[in-house]
Formats: structure tokens, sequence, C-alpha cells
């Protein structure tokens, strides 16, 4: 069950996180990438990141590559802005949510599409009878 704090340092470490990356790290391995989600574990040991990365399957790749070998420096820079007695441990997965909804989004496109072509065939039909 997760409780109010773990909440709050999760939102924490997000937007840190999140500034962090646009501005101060230097890896060209990591592109455009945002931080879209952060849980911390009960004890505030582990933060797992989700990152979602704009490209291809190899820029995604390179992309956590590079946030995973600088996990080190992001971890200390969390832990001085937020102030924790503790730095938790992150770790990052890519976040393909976004990638799911865009395909989502282009099959009902298609099946609008589909739907509309459909339903003015059979309108034309209607007026001819």
């Amino acid at each position: 069950m997760r409780g109010r704090r773990t909440d709050r340092v999760s939102v924490l470490i997000q937007r840190e996180l999140s500034d962090i990356i646009q501005r101060e790290l230097r890896d060209p391995r990591v592109g455009f990438c945002t931080v879209s989600q952060v849980e911390v574990s009960p004890d505030l040991r582990y933060a797992d990141v989700k990152v979602s990365v704009v490209g291809d399957k190899k820029q995604k790749r390179n992309s956590i590559t590079g946030l995973k070998s600088a996990a080190g420096f992001l971890r200390r820079e969390v832990v001085q802005r937020i102030g924790l007695r503790h730095a938790p441990e992150l770790r990052f997965e890519l976040d393909d949510s976004v990638d799911q909804l865009m395909q989502i989004d282009r099959l009902l496109k298609r099946i609008h599409t589909q739907d509309g072509i459909s339903s003015t065939a059979d309108d034309e039909a209607m007026e001819t009878d």
C-alpha cells in the first residue's frame, strides 16, 4: 500500500529528474525524453523511473542506456535538490504507453475513415432507390 509520503517523494523526484535531464545532462545518447512516471518503494530505497523517448527503437535504446549510465549523477543531483537522507536507486525503463496511444489513434482514424466511406456509399445507394 502506498502512502502519502511515497507519493510526494515520487512527484518530487519526477519533477527534479525532468529538470536535470533537460538542463544538465550532457550525454549525447540521451535524446528528447520525458519522465512520465516515478514509483518509489515504500522504504524509499528504489525509484522506478518510466521514461518516454521520442524517436526510433535505436534512439530509445540509446537514451535508456545513457540514462542508466548517468544514474549515479542523477541520483546525487536529486538528493541534493530534494534533501532526502538516503538516495533511492534509480531504475530506468522505457515507457511505451505514448506509442501505444498513437497506434490506437491511428487505428481509430482508419476505422472512422472506412466507416465514412461505407456510410457515404450507403447514403448514395439510398438516394438512387
